[in-house]
């Protein structure tokens, strides 16, 4: 699986090859790079939930080759009968995980692809199955690409910026989303700064972001996520940048847990606060994040690092996956069709109503 930006010295996060969906397994790394080949509905699902392959834009991509993996056994079908079981696969796949629309927004469009088709046949509606993943695949990177080029203006010479988790290039099939604006300042020859918060409690910042930062060559510093409001306070960053799982249409955004703490501080602080995201990421139907549901994740996330426990045992546990960021402390959406202000109801409504 060749990377499709090279320059990055990474994997590429997913790929479609042989009529067969392979996923670089994000759990392993980076001690280990490990390419999985997913057969079934199942293993799709598996992987989703597992995190395997994980990041909102990602995860869209992988459930609409998912969706066609899941279709492989039923291309013999009568023309009726694969369109039911289209139906209950899509759903199927779409319960893996409730936060990230990207997964819910590309079954749905894999579905209304298939009831555009006028195919007369299982094989010829799979073969057009295969053609719109691949489509919401070209589209992804195109997305990356455009939040970089919009995204990099923000990014001064000699400024600190500051991510927290991973919305990058490994959460995405391009550049990434908070990312592709480093990537794209970097390629430009801009000299600055990022600071990588861990992002507890599976570390996605330290084992992923700080990662493909340095495979990139990309002057990056890992910290805790407590140190993230001391740097603030220390005027070491000059700009935030995280990316985002669904944002509702007035502006509140879900994001790795964490996120919040690092939007008040930036806010308190007079620090700008971006959040880069495609469109698909936009839930419009949703009218705040009041709405949005946050996964519950197992208790030995937090109760066990690296297989050992770190916890007493018994002891109580929360382990919300993400947070919900409230409208009035982000500064800006960096969209791919640009960086978008305040009042974000009015102005999501006039870009992506019509998409949404």
């Amino acid at each position: 699986m060749v990377s499709p930006s090279p320059f990055l010295n990474l994997p590429a996060t997913l790929a479609w090859e042989d009529d067969c969906l392979r996923i670089l397994d994000q759990t392993r790394l980076p001690q280990s790079t490990v390419i999985e080949t997913l057969t079934n509905a199942h293993e799709v699902w598996r992987a989703i939930h597992e995190l395997r392959v994980r990041g909102a834009p990602a995860i869209g991509v992988a459930a609409a080759y998912g969706l066609c993996v899941a279709m492989q056994s039923s291309r013999d079908l009568p023309i009726g009968a694969f369109r039911e079981a289209l139906k209950e696969r899509a759903a199927y796949l779409d319960s893996a995980r409730p936060t990230a629309v990207n997964l819910s927004w590309s079954l749905k469009r894999m579905l209304r692809a298939a009831d555009r088709s006028n195919a007369s046949d299982a094989l010829s509606l799979y073969r057009a199955l295969v053609d719109e993943a691949t489509s919401i695949h070209d589209e992804d990177q195109l997305l990356c690409e455009q939040i970089g080029r919009h995204g990099m203006t923000l990014i001064a010479p000699g400024s600190g910026v500051l991510t927290h988790c991973n919305a990058g290039a490994l959460a995405t099939t391009g550049l990434g989303t908070a990312t592709a604006p480093i990537y794209l300042a970097q390629r430009a020859g801009i000299p600055f700064r990022v600071y990588a918060d861990e992002t507890r409690p599976l570390l996605q910042g330290a084992r992923l972001t700080a990662y493909e930062l340095q495979q990139a060559g990309v002057d990056v510093t890992l910290i805790t996520d407590g140190m993230a409001a001391s740097l603030i306070a220390g005027k070491q960053v000059d700009v935030v940048i995280v990316g985002a799982d669904r944002v509702a249409a007035n502006g509140d955004f879900a994001n790795k847990i964490g996120t919040l703490s690092v939007a008040i501080v930036a806010r308190h602080f007079n620090v700008p606060f971006y959040v880069a995201c495609p469109s698909s990421t936009l839930d419009l139907q949703t009218p705040s994040g009041n709405a949005i549901v946050i996964e519950e994740r197992r208790d030995d996330e937090v109760t066990h690092l690296g297989g050992h426990a770190i916890a007493p045992e018994g002891i109580k546990v929360r382990n919300p996956a993400f947070d919900v960021t409230p409208h009035d402390l982000v500064t800006g959406y960096i969209t791919e069709r640009g960086i978008i202000n305040a009042p974000f109801d009015t102005q999501l409504a006039a870009l992506f109503g019509a998409t949404s």
